[in-house]
């Protein structure tokens, strides 16, 4: 029959056993190489050969723990023997990902290599805001769409992605008068192919896009003067971000248009994002995000759109839901009024892809 001691001394040969193993494992990742004791000779906890110093050592201070986990009350000796504290090393990894499979070829990935711009007002995506426009009144205006992965060869990294993915996106952004019974005033048309490419926490976004402009049939009919533009632009689209940390994007992209009507070739937007990226449960984050977009057609002039609030992500597909405020000043992003200056102040809700 087994006393309190023989019951203890197996006890910590499984758990000696269950550490070397994770020991090893990290070693392929550590400047220096890890070593266990045999848990039959010594009966002692795992331990590195010897401690790293803060020259070669990558990992941060607090690691390696002295007394044992028994404290004073463990085994013979056991109680000076410094031991690694997995607990710790994974708490100071804020990002550590390795799927094991490599780079692989994917059909329809869960996320998306390049992220749409979250201030960006012509962005893909689910969201709606009512503001007040000055000289105007209240505006709803709205957007339907989204940007997906179709195919990605690369990893399954669920925050930084890395390869090479093959998107498609596609929305309506449409602008309702709310102080005229919610009639359609305007409605812009966006469709796309995006690829992009990531490695570490860079990325870059080669694509073509098609966007149009129309005019809502109750504005035409309330307006019989106005002069309808066939506001159309087919684009080449050459972007890169860069996260400075795991939550602050820094971005800029510069377009194209091969073929246009009303509009003229270049365009140019750029700016920043500081939203969570890992999944934040219940109660969310604070994010911030800012965007110019300058257009030729207006003497590269253009708009400034900043928006603030709180912020949720999921943990199954890391698709963000976010509510707050916006502030949008500069020429109209509804580009059957391409010419109006707007200055907008209001609330809205936004969820990314």
């Amino acid at each position: 029959m087994l006393n309190d001691k023989a019951i203890r001394n197996r006890f910590l040969f499984l758990a000696a056993a269950l550490a070397a193993c994770c020991t090893q494992n990290l070693s392929a990742q550590s400047p220096y190489e890890l070593a266990t004791q045999s848990a039959y000779s010594a009966n002692r906890p795992v331990k590195f050969a010897s401690p790293p110093t803060s020259s070669d050592s990558q990992l941060p201070s607090g690691l390696f723990s002295s007394p044992g986990p028994l404290g004073n009350g463990g085994l013979d000796g056991m109680d000076q023997q410094p031991y690694f504290d997995l607990d710790a090393y994974l708490d100071s990894q804020p990002h550590q990902y390795a799927s094991g499979r490599g780079w692989h070829l994917q059909l329809l990935p869960n996320n998306l290599i390049y992220k749409s711009y979250l201030a960006g007002a012509k962005e893909p995506r689910m969201g709606a805001q009512v503001v007040s426009m000055r000289h105007d009144g209240w505006i709803w205006d709205a957007t339907l769409g989204g940007r997906v992965g179709l195919l990605r060869y690369g990893d399954d990294d669920p925050i930084f992605p890395q390869g090479i993915q093959v998107d498609a996106e596609g929305a309506a952004q449409v602008r309702l008068d709310v102080t005229d019974d919610v009639n359609v005033r305007s409605v812009d048309f966006r469709g796309g192919v995006p690829v992009s490419f990531g490695w570490g926490r860079q990325q870059t976004k080669l694509a073509y896009y098609h966007m149009s402009a129309h005019l809502g049939d109750e504005f035409l009919l309330g307006n019989p003067g106005f002069n309808r533009l066939n506001w159309s632009r087919d684009a080449l689209v050459l972007g890169h971000s860069v996260y400075l940390t795991q939550s602050l994007r820094v971005y800029g992209e510069v377009g194209w248009a091969f073929h246009m009507e009303i509009t003229d070739p270049w365009e140019f937007q750029f700016g920043v994002d500081w939203a969570p990226v890992v999944p934040t449960g219940v109660n969310g984050s604070p994010f911030l995000a800012v965007n110019t977009h300058l257009l030729q057609e207006v003497n590269y002039g253009g708009n400034l759109n900043v928006q603030a609030g709180w912020a949720w992500v999921s943990d199954r597909d890391r698709h963000m839901l976010r509510l707050g405020l916006q502030y949008y000043n500069g020429k109209s992003a509804q580009y059957s009024f391409y010419d109006d200056f707007e200055t907008q102040i209001g609330f809205g809700v936004w969820y990314d892809f």
